[in-house]
């Protein structure tokens, strides 16, 4: 007799109107978004900038969804390609079938390509996003909770899971629900690479390291748990074979990297640590530059203004120069009517120094009444002269 199981949805399907919600994707999606959340938080608690995770996984989750669906699509061809099935089925992501192996190795590439844009290294972001990925697993295993599917040997244990669905082989009953001892076991693993990060300052790609290392020691004991159709080497699955290898490189990662690369990047995003500072002084330098143009033209307006007396700057030296000449031309002219006037004076006019109707011409007006009355007087003395030196030659 049953006294506890935990229940399978009837259908992981829900339509609002022509619209299928699927809750498969759903839970890939809200999966990504803590992804996402989580890793910009450790990103900017390390020194990088708001915005750069989502970024870099702009690149790096279609990367993602296109590895994990081929590693599945190949490590379980006859699902699409045998005899009797569809081959456009291995294009229907939203039924299912999605290999972490593959999300995880496609998936970095993207990443690499979304760093090396952004110019910063790629085991700084690992290290940041390595909690919120696992935590993502956790989530999307619940994905399989609403297909029926990826479940464990039979069991009465309080806690297994219900299986209603006869389709694609399955037998109706009660299973270990291996779907939810992965999920926690990554909820376990995203809690212990956020100790251990903070307990030993990992750095230079090892906390993702940890992640993976960790996350396939939980796989291997769920992955022989499993009863669902695999391919087998050795007796073990495929699986099995595979986080067993992963493991080993991630051990072998974190020792090499933490003899040659000790510590943590001091710097992981070059631009976001001069950004606040970079912005205050671009708007210092905004602010000061205007504040010097604005003197430089008001000195310039000033001493243009003095020096053309209210003309534009451009046209004073042209205006000063026309002024001496016209000042020297007046003078020029000035002398030569005094020296024409001296002439005048000299020679004197017809008619006793009359001109022009009898009227007396006055050739200096700067001369005394009385050079100009001796002036008059000049002929009158030289008549006598003459006479008185008649008469002392007759006497003689």
């Amino acid at each position: 007799m049953e006294t506890a199981y935990i229940p399978s949805p009837s259908h992981g399907v829900l339509h609002l109107g022509p619209i299928p919600l699927r809750g498969y994707a759903f839970c890939i999606i809200i999966g990504v978004f803590v992804a996402v959340w989580l890793g910009n938080k450790r990103w900017i608690a390390r020194g990088g900038r708001a915005g750069t995770v989502a970024d870099i996984a702009v690149w790096a989750v279609p990367f993602g969804l296109v590895g994990g669906r081929l590693y599945h699509v190949i490590t379980d061809y006859e699902l699409y390609f045998s005899e009797g099935r569809d081959w456009v089925d291995a294009f229907k992501v939203w039924q299912g079938g999605l290999g972490i192996w593959g999300a995880i190795a496609l998936g970095a590439l993207g990443a690499w390509i979304g760093c090396r844009r952004r110019g910063i290294p790629l085991p700084a972001w690992a290290d940041a996003l390595a909690p919120g990925i696992v935590f993502a697993q956790a989530i999307g295993r619940w994905g399989n909770w609403f297909n029926q599917e990826l479940y464990g040997r039979a069991t009465d244990v309080p806690w297994a899971l219900h299986i209603t669905s006869a389709t694609d082989g399955r037998v109706p009953g009660y299973y270990h629900p291996t779907f939810l001892y992965e999920s926690l076991w990554c909820v376990g693993v995203g809690f212990l690479v956020i100790w251990a990060d903070r307990r030993f300052t990992l750095g230079h790609g090892r906390a993702f390291a940890l992640y993976v290392a960790a996350y396939c020691v939980g796989r291997g004991w769920i992955e022989y748990m499993r009863v669902d159709d695999a391919h087998h080497v050795l007796g073990l699955r495929l699986n099995d074979w595979t986080a067993m290898v992963v493991f080993v490189l991630a051990v072998a990662y974190i020792v090499v990297s933490a003899r040659l690369r000790p510590g943590r990047e001091e710097i992981v995003e070059p631009d976001a640590s001069g950004e606040d500072e970079g912005e205050g002084g671009t708007e210092a330098s905004v602010g000061l530059g205007k504040e010097t143009d604005e003197k430089a033209d008001k000195a310039s307006d000033g001493k243009a203004d003095k020096a053309s007396d209210g003309k534009p700057a451009g046209k004073t030296d042209g205006a000063s120069a026309d002024k001496k000449a016209d000042k020297d031309g007046a003078s020029a002219g000035k002398k030569a009517d005094k020296a024409d006037g001296k002439a005048d004076d000299r020679t004197g006019a017809p008619g006793g120094g009359e001109a022009d109707g009898g009227k007396p011409v006055t050739a200096d007006a700067g001369k005394s009444a009385p050079e100009s009355e001796n002036a008059a007087d000049g002929p009158e003395d030289a008549d006598g002269a003459v006479r008185n030196e008649a008469e002392s030659a007759n006497k003689g």
